[in-house]
């Protein structure tokens, strides 16, 4: 057996590793072949296994070569498998999850700030994703690029070509090397492979860990101003109610680029009708959702918005779903204006619309900015301003400042971060505490992850600009976990890594007097050689009510102190396999009695990933003092494409609370990278009974 020093010696980081971009004048056919001769050309660099056994050999050998043909970067990869028919491939949509397929993936820091940068992914069918890094441990694949890429099956395993205009990217015009790191995932072995930092605490997200791609200085990614027309038709019908009703309307973006590193977009007449519904949530808490942004104009440099360290939805000063939406109904905007960018060590981003008047709110000018400055490689400094109520009835402003320090060589090669914020509010307020302030110190290491967080809002902290669920409180949080990975050559081999979990969170308000507390146990939790899942945790939990609590219509929960013990058991099978399934109960004591929760989910993909299905229920069975209740939430999702740019997909939902059933279908014809046609069908049944006259159909 390995003495731990010996793994942590073979799996040590590369240190300066390098890799140089061939430059061709010859253009590259996109079929995923390589087998133009500046491939053969160009420098290969073989990627190591990351996990689970950092530096040891795979007969997974995968080679990467990078082109610069004139404006665009080529990424040609080679991925020997000794069995190319278990390949794995669940979808050939744009933006799907991939982490149950067989898949590669590309960040790029183009800015040199080992911050911030571009994340590019592939599975073995060529459906992409994309997305934005600001965070080392996370990165938001709501943003989509503009780039293409292909593969080709062979008898021994696939190779993929990436082609990425650097027309999509924004990066320091003259740099000489960009960050770059490379990933492969081979989803039924559970391996995945790296090019820098093949450890397993090292984050493919983590830019500080990149390595280095010459042969950039000389990109260009030109100047002037590029339109973007739409056009766009609707047929509307409330049956029983108006006849249909049809409607067109018209709209552009245009982008101008004001240096090679900052970017302005105009936008005029905004159409979202393209974006996909939500996904419904059962809600029993006190407190709204949190639903992310899927807007493709909010989502472009949106990561130059993100405030704090890993504040998730506990609190953002700017969230963009204020913006054209007000309690449910769509806000028109008239135009507005966005600017992104990089300038020496700061970092800017600036928006600034304009809303339409409607009968529920007039018209409204809403504007957000944040600019924040690297001093060094390690600490960042941030402010954000917003100004703007999306109802029109009062004044609003809000400003926040942040600080983070992040490290990946802490005690040699380990992740630490702290970071620290306030925030004040300013306006048509109520009396009382204006202003906020919190900090985290976070741990995320593969065998010890551990955080600890404080937080302060003021009971008149309003962000009418931004999401804060839970003012007039003090918020403190602790987790700490424990994550061993069994030797492979011992009793628990059958197993992957264990994981032990303890988190405490607690809510005071702004007298001290405790709100709520809950206290997380994990005494066991598993994943098995396999990819499949098992955990068991406790939740003990406290809740203060200080007035009635509607936990769903006509059911209201008396003011008092409860204290009660809540049990969870959840499972998952690896997402590799063509059928999956996973399931979550929650059960035992709640407020006055009794609650069970479950979600249960099955799903299914066809060979090659064209059709796939999936079923979730979620249920709440309730048995209080007060009254007996049932939630249910019903989703069928299914999609089928003829290939990556094609692909239709529908999104069936129903829910006891509204009593709606609704479903939303999309058609996406990706023409050309950057061209779209989307073909959007909603319809929804509003109030559904037995009885035929209270049916009512909306489309």
């Amino acid at each position: 057996m390995r003495t731990l020093l010996s793994i942590l010696l073979l799996a040590a980081p590369a240190v300066g590793a390098e890799l140089a971009a061939a430059r061709s004048e010859a253009g590259i056919q996109l079929d995923g072949r390589l087998n133009e001769p500046a491939w053969r050309d160009a420098p290969a660099i073989e990627l190591t296994q990351q996990k689970p056994r950092p530096g040891e050999p795979t007969p997974f050998r995968t080679l990467v070569r990078v082109l610069i043909v004139r404006n665009v970067l080529y990424f040609g990869f080679e991925c020997a498998d000794p069995e190319p028919s278990r390949i794995a491939v669940h979808t050939m949509q744009r933006d799907a999850l991939l982490d149950g397929d067989d898949n590669l993936g590309i960040v790029l820091d183009t800015h040199g700030d080992k911050r911030t940068g571009f994340y590019f992914q592939i599975n073995a069918a060529a459906a992409r994703a994309d997305g934005l890094i600001s965070d080392p441990e996370h990165v938001s694949l709501d943003w989509d690029g503009i780039w293409d890429a292909r593969v080709h099956r062979t008898d021994s395993g696939w190779s993929a070509e990436i082609e990425i205009p650097v027309r999509t990217l924004s990066f320091t015009p003259g740099l000489k090397a960009w960050g770059l790191n490379l990933e492969r995932w081979v989803a039924r072995e559970r391996i995945g492979l790296r090019w820098t930092s093949p450890t397993l605490d090292s984050f493919l997200y983590d830019l500080s860990r990149a390595g280095s791609l010459t042969g950039v200085e000389e990109l260009s990614q030109g100047r002037g101003v590029e339109l973007a027309p739409y056009v766009a038709g609707r047929t509307r019908e409330f049956f029983g109610r108006t006849p249909r009703s049809w409607q067109g309307s018209a709209g552009a973006d245009a982008t101008w680029r004001i240096t090679p590193q900052v970017a302005a977009v105009f936008t005029a007449n905004t159409d979202f009708a393209e974006t996909e519904v939500d996904s419904r949530q059962i809600n029993i808490t006190r407190f709204p959702l949190f639903f992310p942004e899927k807007r493709a104009f909010f989502l472009e440099g949106a990561n130059q918005f993100d405030f704090g360290l890993n504040m998730g939805s506990t609190f953002r000063p700017f969230f963009t779903r204020r913006i054209g939406l007000l309690e449910g109904r769509q806000v028109p905007l008239e135009g507005g204006v966005k600017i992104n960018g990089r300038a020496g060590k700061w970092n800017l981003a600036m928006l600034d619309v304009e809303t339409r008047p409607t009968s529920f709110a007039p018209r409204v000018n809403l504007f957000a900015g944040r600019a924040s400055y690297d001093i060094d490689n390690h600490l960042r400094v941030g402010a954000t301003l917003t100004n703007g109520d999306p109802s029109g009835k009062t004044r609003n402003t809000m400003a926040g400042f942040d600080a983070i320090w992040r490290t990946s060589t802490f005690r040699g090669n380990k992740n630490l971060l702290v970071g620290g914020w306030g925030a004040f509010s300013a306006g048509d307020l109520a009396p009382g505490q204006r202003h906020g302030w919190g900090y985290k110190i976070d741990y995320p290491n593969d065998l010890v992850d551990c955080a600890n967080t404080f937080d302060e809002f003021g009971e008149s902290m309003a962000p009418k600009l931004g999401f804060l669920p839970r003012p007039g409180v003090r918020r403190y949080m602790g987790k700490c976990e424990y994550q061993p990975r069994p030797s492979r050559d011992g009793r628990l081999a059958w197993s992957r890594q264990w994981s032990f979990e303890s988190r405490y969170s607690r809510v005071d308000n702004l007298n001290g007097v405790n709100e709520s507390w809950l206290l997380n146990l994990r005494p066991l939790g598993v994943e098995f050689t396999t990819g499949d899942q098992l955990g068991i945790s406790v939740a003990p939990q406290y809740e203060f009510l200080p007035a009635p609590f509607e936990i769903t219509e006509g059911v209201h929960i008396r003011p008092g102190s409860y204290r009660f013990n809540r049990f969870i058991i959840e499972g998952e099978s690896s997402r590799h396999r063509s059928w999956r399934a996973a399931s979550s109960t929650t059960f035992g004591a709640f407020y006055s009695g009794r609650l069970t929760q479950s979600r249960n989910s099955i799903h299914w993909t066809a060979p090659r990933g064209r059709f796939q299905t999936g079923l979730t229920v979620e249920q709440n069975f309730g048995r209080l003092r007060e009254a007996s209740f049932v939630q249910r939430l019903w989703q069928l999702q299914t999609a089928f494409a003829w290939n990556a740019n094609l692909s239709l997909a529908s999104f069936l939902q129903y829910d006891s609370e509204s009593g709606n059933l609704g479903t939303n279908t999309r058609l996406r014809w990706t023409v050309k990278p950057g061209r779209d046609l989307f073909i959007v069908w909603n319809r929804g049944w509003q109030r559904l009974r037995t009885s035929r006259d209270d049916l009512l159909l909306v489309h």
